[in-house]
């Protein structure tokens, strides 16, 4: 059979050859891994995006001997020869090629290299990450960073089988659009030809997918890349791809069950692991009561408790003059207990919430609480803790006490770091859809409603005549999906009738002015017959940088920006030439 990656310059790759190839004359072509000079041998390692080869040279072919003697790694050669067996004793078993080597007859030397600032042949090299962004195409060609641009190919590619199947319809949506507020700072681009006016890179394709249903086609997806210009961490970057797709004539339950699918297809396909559907689904309110956050990790237990009752009839004035004050009282049980280092340690680290500390009680060996401010505790208020937390001997119990935000953080973060230290972080995959956020927030600044999600979604049909009323009370038809604490994608039902879409933003408090200026192309497409539908949007990067193991969507994107949206390699942004500005009537200000 020919090889599939037969060319000119290849007869197989790297990872091809084993003892079914013994005395064929073959021509591999590569990078140096390595060099060993054995005395009367030279041995190299040469490999490509497939894999290892070992190459011999004897000083019988002393033409090619004598040019491998200054062979330095990286170099890139072309080596023909022929297969030999290694023999038992020298196979190397962790190599699909491992049973053979290739005994080399002619050599050419394609490109040399000077030493490289970061080892690739050894995969735990000692590089900085700036260093590995600086040179990211050196980075790249260690193992395990192509292994993830691979599985991230993977995704996609089954991702794209599934909604094709689904009769789902690709369309590209621009990159050059309009400046609209979706929670996020746009990218600008100014136009040439427009002066004074700009465009903005998309931070999310919100209003041309739904803009794609009213023109009636039924479902729609992209693999859009988007962009926000805000502060980056481990799993944000300026620019970054979403799968996005959206479905006209459905309820939250069709695209639930729909992703559902997806997921259970992907996870299958890509790492062999079955998934149980349908997920788990939880209120945006039970989230918040019972983690502290919109997106738990359900892999391990210590939910957070509301202890208010107990609180109240407790002789702790710290917890009576919170409540009196409007804070809240929760607990967690951590199993186990911990010593009286790590119990400081835990009270530093929720200083940085704006907690003020963090009180605690003990179960000893005879099941009481005591420790800390057990003493504070009546025996009906230690019965009932003991029952509502599940306490056992030896159980540590910890306090948050202050205002609802700050308490419901802190201890989130307290409860994820104390899971990562005791290890109680099991390996599963934990997917829940969290449900019926609520439809706005109240800027703690201005005091004015703004969206939760953003001003397309739907509220809640039962709660709509609560909107002029008890605005804060009503809930959204929104979803998000979360994997082991980290929010994969969100998506809503979208408002399709025009006079509740103008209704919202005049709760929103955007006037008719505005309205008609940011949105009246929009305005007016919905009142040209738009059916219900609605859709959701997925990370791609989040999703392969769990589905790697990756401790950063850095590692999972080929050529990502710093923790400060810089490119190293490429020394961008950068200065531009003074006439670029002038024709674009744009003078800067240091």
């Amino acid at each position: 059979m020919t090889s599939l990656h037969k060319t000119h310059l290849r007869t197989h790759n790297c990872n091809e050859l084993n003892e079914n190839a013994i005395n064929q004359t073959v021509m591999l072509t590569g990078w140096v891994n390595n060099r060993r000079n054995h005395g009367g041998l030279i041995f190299i390692d040469l490999r490509d995006h497939f894999g290892l080869t070992q190459v011999v040279f004897d000083p019988a072919h002393q033409k090619a001997y004598e040019a491998a003697k200054s062979v330095r790694s990286e170099w890139v050669l072309t080596i023909q020869g022929k297969v030999k067996l290694r023999g038992d004793k020298l196979e190397n078993k962790k190599l699909n090629t491992g049973a053979i080597e290739v005994e080399a007859h002619h050599i050419t030397v394609q490109s040399q290299a000077k030493t490289t600032p970061i080892t690739i042949a050894e995969e735990k090299g000692k590089a900085s990450e700036e260093t590995r962004l600086k040179y990211r195409y050196l980075d790249l060609r260690r193992k395990k960073a192509q292994t993830k641009l691979v599985v991230r190919h993977n995704i996609l590619r089954s991702i794209r089988a599934y909604l094709d199947q689904e009769e789902f319809t690709e369309v590209e949506t621009p990159l050059l659009s309009k400046s609209t507020p979706e929670g996020a700072r746009d990218f600008l681009v100014p136009s040439r030809l427009q002066k004074s006016s700009f465009f903005a890179l998309p931070q999310s394709p919100q209003m041309y997918k739904q803009l794609i249903m009213i023109a009636g086609l039924d479902k729609y997806y992209q693999i859009a890349r988007c962009f926000r210009d805000e502060d980056l961490r481990k799993d944000r970057q300026p620019e970054f791809t979403q799968i996005d797709i959206e479905m006209s004539f459905i309820n939250p339950a069709d695209i639930m069950t729909r992703m559902e699918t997806m997921f259970q297809k992907l996870f299958q396909e890509v790492l062999g692991k079955p998934l149980i559907t349908p997920f788990k689904q939880l209120t945006h309110h039970e989230c918040i009561e019972s983690y502290g956050t919109d997106r738990p990790d359900l892999r391990f237990d210590m939910q957070l408790v509301n202890i208010q009752e107990v609180a109240e009839n407790s002789n702790f004035e710290v917890f009576k003059e919170t409540i009196t004050n409007g804070g809240i009282v929760k607990a967690i049980c951590v199993k186990g207990g911990a010593t009286r280092k790590e119990i400081d340690n835990y009270t530093t680290f929720v200083k940085q919430f704006k907690l003020g500390g963090l009180p605690w009680t003990k179960c000893s060996e005879k099941g009481e609480l005591t420790g800390g401010i057990g003493k504070f505790l009546n025996e009906e208020c230690k019965e009932s803790l003991t029952k509502m937390l599940k306490i056992e001997k030896d159980d540590l119990i910890l306090f948050g006490v202050g205002p609802k935000d700050y308490v419901n953080q802190a201890l989130d973060h307290l409860r994820r770091t104390i899971a990562e230290e005791k290890n109680l972080i099991k390996n599963t995959w934990e997917f829940v859809w969290v449900t019926d956020f609520p439809l706005f927030s109240l800027d703690k600044e201005t005091q004015q409603l703004t969206s939760e999600h953003h001003p397309f979604t739907a509220p809640n049909p039962a709660d709509i005549d609560k909107l002029s009323t008890e605005p804060l009370k009503v809930r959204s038809q929104a979803y998000d999906l979360v994997l082991n604490g980290y929010e994969l994608g969100g998506g809503s039902i979208r408002i399709h009738q025009a006079t509740l879409q103008d209704q919202i933003f005049a709760s929103l408090n955007i006037s008719e002015e505005e309205r008609e200026k940011k949105f009246g192309f929009f305005l007016d497409a919905l009142k040209y017959g738009t059916p219900p539908h609605g859709g959701i949007a997925f990370g791609l990067d989040r999703i392969v940088m769990l589905m790697t193991n990756s401790q950063s969507i850095r590692d999972v994107i080929a050529f990502p920006k710093t923790q400060n949206a810089t490119d190293l390699m490429m020394e961008s942004p950068s200065e531009v030439d003074a006439n670029q500005l002038k024709e674009l009537s744009i003078t800067t200000v240091n």
